[in-house]
């Protein structure tokens, strides 16, 4: 029969082999003479404080008895949410996400355990330990799965925020499986979810989701918009307290959404009825400060999105104008949005921009910096459009035979589609190579190919299937 090894048979080995007794080492461990005999006798449990000054005082790397921990005083013992708790935390900070596992596969077969590590994990979650957090709540959802309970529902979308990232195909699969369980949150942060939930599909550009999930927003919000200023004050400050944003945006932002979604089939006249929708806002009841920020910040847009959609329906007369706006603009991310619509249409009515290109050249090299933020439109609209914007800059100069800077910016897009998984943009960009490859620089073909075999490679590796040309 195999046994188990232990810390204290541990500690006694290295005790011996150092020559030292209980007191000496409780004064370089810092801890008192008997608890370390309680422990080398196996009368006292151990703290995972303890643990880490015993694994320190014996020269090895943090953590390195956390698995033995694991066995010896949590899976072997009655689980013990005093000791448990801190042991997950430190294992959050060391990224031990092996032990969390075994932790919790250990306890979650009781339901009781449940609201405790839910607390845990939104406590890692506003640490930023995204990985340990995402482990406590996809345990917390498995044990309650059948209990249809908002804590089941908070769980399912902390774990969609989670798992958002570059790749697109992957964040399908997690709007979907998040989406049914949205009218299970409570009915404030059903807002929050329901942005969140378009602003992804947006980034995919699923404009039929968009539309539905843009409309049961808006009507929501208009309902809890009403109920708001039929409370009092204190009602009002709990119910919109767990909101990212004030109440209104919600409204204004679904009528934004429903814009979008007009614009990207063609309905320009439509699209200009929604951006005139939240450009009056007069009737916003609030005043603050943070309402009028939101309020300027919405009439910013419309102007912006008005001239977008009279350029799209083919009035080019008012370019110069959204040139100037756009030069007004002090978001980078909103300013590559804008600068994309224009070399859109640029291509679609084969318009000279090189001047407005020229112009805002410092911004358009830097715009293949992906931001950071954990806000949904920043985190997958703008990377979405900076893929695009290198496609439409790469058709733009390679069609005006400005090969070197064309080439360069297609493989730009190659990469981005890459990593966003997005497989339209990257047939297109292959397109785009094969129709001016004959233009093309031996140095940018020898790129071009490299850069396919490593798209191969990695799809060969993420799919486990076989490379036989090794």
């Amino acid at each position: 029969m195999k046994h188990t090894p232990t810390i204290r048979a541990e500690l006694e080995r290295y005790l011996k082999q150092e020559g030292l007794n209980l007191t000496q080492f409780g004064h370089i461990a810092g801890i008192n003479r008997g608890i370390v005999s309680g422990i080398v006798t196996g009368n006292s449990s151990m703290s995972v404080n303890q643990i880490d000054r015993i694994t320190e005082a014996m020269g090895l790397p943090e953590g390195y008895f956390y698995d033995l921990y694991v066995e010896n005083y949590i899976i072997d013992i009655p689980p013990n949410m005093r000791r448990i708790e801190p042991f997950l935390y430190r294992c959050a900070e060391l990224d031990k996400l092996d032990a969390i596992r075994r932790v919790v596969g250990a306890i979650m077969d009781n339901l009781l355990y449940s609201p405790k590590l839910f607390d845990i994990a939104e406590e890692l979650l506003a640490q930023e330990r995204h990985d340990a957090a995402l482990l406590l709540y996809e345990s917390v959802a498995e044990v309650e799965k059948y209990q249809h309970s908002e804590r089941l529902a908070i769980c399912q979308y902390r774990i969609f925020t989670i798992q958002i990232d570059d790749d697109q195909s992957r964040n399908l699969r997690a709007a979907i499986l998040f989406e049914p369980y949205v009218e299970r949150l409570d009915e404030i942060e059903q807002l929050d979810a329901l942005k969140d939930l378009a602003n992804v599909y947006r980034s995919l550009r699923k404009w039929d989701k968009v539309d539905e999930i843009a409309r049961k927003m808006r009507a929501k919000a208009e309902i809890q918009y009403t109920l708001k200023h039929q409370q009092s004050s204190r009602e009002r400050t709990e119910s919109t307290k767990k909101l990212t944003r004030p109440m209104f945006v919600y409204i204004t932002y679904a009528d934004l959404l429903c814009a979008s979604v007009c614009e990207a089939r063609g309905d320009y006249q439509q699209a200009l009825q929604y951006t005139y929708a939240y450009t009056d806002l007069d009737w916003v009841k609030e005043t603050d400060e943070d309402t009028q920020y939101w309020i300027s910040l919405f009439q910013h847009w419309a102007e912006g999105n008005t001239y977008v959609n009279k350029l799209m329906s083919g009035n080019t007369s008012v370019l110069l104008d959204f040139v100037e706006y756009i030069g007004t603009t002090a978001n980078e991310s909103e300013k590559l949005s804008k600068l994309l619509n224009i070399i859109i249409v640029a291509n679609r009515y084969n318009l000279d921009i090189d001047g407005v290109l020229t112009k805002f050249k410092i911004d358009i090299d830097a715009s293949t910096q992906l931001p950071s933020s954990t806000d949904m439109y920043t985190q997958q609209v703008v990377p979405d459009y900076i893929a695009l914007f290198c496609y439409e800059m790469a058709y733009y100069n390679l069609n005006r035979k400005k090969y070197s800077d064309g080439f360069k910016q297609l493989l730009c897009a190659m990469v981005k589609a890459h990593i966003l998984n997005n497989e339209t943009y990257f047939i297109n960009c292959t397109g785009l190579f094969a129709h001016f490859q004959a233009y093309a620089s031996p140095e940018t073909r020898e790129a071009y190919f490299k850069l396919l075999e490593k798209v191969w490679l990695d799809n060969v590796e993420k799919n486990g299937t076989v490379n036989r040309c090794e």
